[in-house]
């Protein structure tokens, strides 16, 4: 079994899949538009260039997103999408980058389990905590 986040975007998401391939150096494996399926009539032209399924690779993990239609978007709550990283520099670059021009909810520090933790919703409503856990 496999358990992997997918994520909705009001209009967003090949700018957010890009930005989340270059922080994260993951592989962008599939950017599908409305355009060219048999749910482009099902949306408004303008609308028809916006993806209806993204997928990322980032290591042997899989993230997965789409543009809901207007009227079908909601605020992303209620989760967020955890990194676990090894390095408590390179949990400290993810995090700064991934806040860039977003809302930080918990600075990145060292906490009673991990050497660095900190949360965060990024530019596009994303929230996500980068975890970097004490060794034991």
């Amino acid at each position: 079994m496999q358990m992997n986040p997918y994520l909705t975007f009001s209009g967003q998401c090949e700018a957010a899949f890009k930005f989340y391939a270059e922080v994260l150096g993951g592989e962008i494996v599939a950017m599908m538009p409305h355009e060219g399926t048999p749910m482009a009539d099902h949306v408004p032209p303008a609308w028809r260039s916006k993806i209806i399924h993204a997928r990322m690779i980032v290591g042997d993990q899989v993230l997965m997103g789409s543009d809901a239609p207007p009227g079908h978007s909601e605020k992303m709550q209620g989760f967020s999408v955890t990194l676990g990283i090894d390095d408590p520099a390179e949990a400290e670059r993810v995090f700064h980058a991934l806040a860039e021009n977003g809302t930080v909810r918990m600075p990145i520090g060292e906490t009673f389990w991990a050497v660095r933790f900190g949360m965060l919703i990024d530019q596009f409503g994303t929230p996500w905590m980068v975890n970097c856990e004490k060794s034991t």
